[in-house]
């Protein structure tokens, strides 16, 4: 008797949990998980057609930066008052947080979204990172991004002085990020793999679209490799403040030489970080699955993860990767290496045939079309 007990205790906990799992059909024939998913739907297919054309252009590099600088704006140690986290206070306060120094450049991407959020019945926090997943499916390589739904509308901006710039000195930036999401000094090193798709335009001001890498359209560890190059020179004016030596600073024309910023430059050879930074180098499988990991961390600073849904399926599968090893640039080796970390050996690579390195201005879908390539700020 107590089994059959038992028996009907568990059927009837399978039954609700079925019941609570239940999928159901949107208006626009999407099939989602929970009906609070629908929206995200229209919202995903419009962000695609209007905005990142299913290119890994500057919208979706934008996106991708304003997700941090918006998730950024919180403090473990001042409480609430100093910004919600990922709640979207850049787009609801747009006369405030872009015009912080550190946010310089991010009223582009304020300026594109906020359309959106007049369209879609959503808020600016879940509008911000559900841009930030989907653009970055467009950007081959990359990792398919966790996305939660329901975060309500923020209540103030952040206050100036959260976001790290590159001419922050290391332990001041993994002081900020311990108190602003309780980042590892090898979770921020996971972040900026971000930098494999970013472009510069305020460090230096007299040169536009400058690359972190020389593979800027691509999630590829080139960024993880390039920087622990020797630098040479400057692509424009430098040394300007946050920028550090290059190691193809080459332009030509429309096509940018490669900017180093100063921050990222400091943690591949600092002893915190550079084993962390070393091994991601031609190891894009656990590159992407520690920048899948960490950014859905990101994406829930100052939220309750339990009064979110889970809405991932919204989000597209990613382009698949190049499958391209990293290589040496060409005219580079293993002699222009600036190694920091000795535990583990140095991975053995080839170096392109060639030419000194050029950079290309544009994504390749784009054929070349500066007018469409313009850039933006990597964080940090």
């Amino acid at each position: 008797m107590l089994f059959q007990t038992l028996l009907s205790l568990v059927t009837l906990a399978v039954s609700v949990n079925a019941a609570n799992y239940k999928r159901v059909t949107c208006p626009d024939g999407n099939v989602a998980s929970n009906e609070a998913c629908c929206v995200f739907f229209s919202l995903r297919d419009d962000l695609q057609a209007n905005l990142f054309g299913g290119v890994c252009g500057e919208e979706a590099h934008e996106s991708l930066r304003l997700a941090f600088h918006d998730a950024i704006g919180f403090s473990k140690s001042m409480g609430p008052s100093a910004g919600g986290g990922a709640d979207g206070s850049p787009i609801t306060f747009p006369d405030v947080e872009p015009n912080f120094p550190a946010n310089l450049g991010i009223a582009d991407s304020v300026d594109f979204l906020t359309p959106f959020l007049g369209a879609h019945n959503v808020s600016s926090g879940d509008l911000i990172q559900l841009a930030a997943a989907v653009g970055i499916t467009n950007c081959p390589g990359a990792p398919r991004l966790e996305f939660l739904g329901g975060r309500p509308p923020p209540i103030a901006p952040s206050i100036i002085g959260l976001v790290p710039e590159p001419q922050d000195n290391i332990t001041s930036i993994l002081a900020r990020m311990e108190d602003g999401g309780s980042f590892s000094p090898a979770e921020v090193v996971a972040l900026l793999s971000s930098h494999s798709i970013a472009r510069s335009d305020h460090v230096d001001p007299t040169i536009q679209a400058v690359p972190f890498d020389s593979t800027p359209f691509v999630y590829d560890t080139q960024f993880f490799l390039e920087t622990l190059l020797k630098g040479t020179g400057f692509p424009g004016t430098g040394p300007n403040t946050g920028e550090a030596l290059s190691p193809l600073p080459l332009s030509s024309g429309e096509n940018v030489g490669e900017l180093r910023l100063q921050s990222d430059g400091l943690f591949a050879r600092d002893s915190r970080t550079a084993c962390t930074w070393q091994s991601f180098i031609n190891n894009e499988k656990l590159m992407a699955s520690q920048f899948q990991a960490v950014m859905a961390k990101l994406a829930v600073i100052g939220q309750n993860p339990s009064k979110l849904i889970d809405c991932s399926e919204v989000v597209p599968e990613p382009l698949p990767a190049v499958n391209k090893p990293a290589t040496y640039p060409a005219g580079k080796s293993k002699a222009d290496i600036q190694q920091s970390c000795f535990s583990e050996p140095f991975p053995t690579l080839s170096t392109d045939p060639g030419k000194a390195t050029l950079i290309p201005h544009c994504p390749p879908s784009q054929g070349g079309d500066a007018d469409d390539c313009d850039s933006d700020e990597g964080s940090l």
